[in-house]
Parts: C-alpha cells; sequence; structure tokens
C-alpha cells in the first residue's frame, strides 16, 4: 500500500509542476470565411450533385457521349473553389427559361388575339369585326 500511496504523489508532483509551465498560446483575428468555408464548400458540392442527379441533365450529359457516373467523379477531383464556382453558375440560371420573354410572348398572343376579335382581354382594344 505504501508503494502506491508514493507511486500516486508522485504522480501528483509531477502534474502539478507541468501545470505551472508556461504554455505557448496563438491569438489572431479568424475571418468570417475561414470558418464557414468548408460547410459552403460542401454545400455547393451538394448543390452540383442534386444538379447532375435530375433525369434531363443525365440526357443531356448522355446527349454529350459522357456517363453520369463520370461526370459525378469529375466533380469529386475538382477543388472547392472550382465547384462552388459551378455551383454559383446553376444558381445564376434561369430554371424554365427567361421569364420576361414568355410574359411578353403571351401578352402579344393575347394582344393579336384581341384585335382580331377571338377574345376580350383588353378593354383598351377595339375589334376589327
Amino acid at each position: 500500500m505504501k508503494s502506491f500511496k508514493q507511486l500516486v504523489s508522485t504522480c501528483l508532483i509531477v502534474c502539478i509542476t507541468a501545470a505551472g509551465f508556461p504554455l505557448a498560446a496563438q491569438a489572431r483575428i479568424v475571418a468570417t470565411e475561414e470558418i464557414t468555408a468548408p460547410a459552403q464548400a460542401s454545400t455547393s458540392r451538394d448543390t452540383v450533385n442534386r444538379f447532375l442527379a435530375r433525369d434531363d441533365v443525365r440526357q443531356a450529359i448522355l446527349g454529350q457521349g459522357v456517363s453520369p457516373q463520370a461526370a459525378a467523379e469529375r466533380v469529386a477531383a475538382m477543388s472547392d473553389s472550382e465547384v462552388a464556382q459551378l455551383a454559383g453558375r446553376i444558381e445564376q440560371a434561369p430554371a424554365g427559361g427567361d421569364v420576361l420573354g414568355i410574359l411578353f410572348t403571351v401578352f402579344i398572343v393575347l394582344l393579336v388575339t384581341d384585335i382580331m376579335g377571338l377574345t376580350k382581354v383588353f378593354p383598351f382594344t377595339r375589334s376589327v369585326r
């Protein structure tokens, strides 16, 4: 029992003495981008992978002669900055085409049918009939 007490007291002396030594510490300002970069990288990769998983995109990829698995492997091999740039392009791309162009086309079709007398949508038009 005496040797056990001696061993414990020796360990405590070493630990308390070591705790008194000064430790080197570094302090610096950490930018928000440094903290959020890993989360943004995984989000960007998820965005690109979801885009590649869509059926219409798969068909377009196959039409170009590239297998979807090869495309996924290429995305996995890209750097974080390349994936973020690609995800930005995907998010900026219009989902259903140019919405203003579609609205303008519908307006012109309704205007022409109103003038021809087939419909009566706009009160400011006069029918030719």
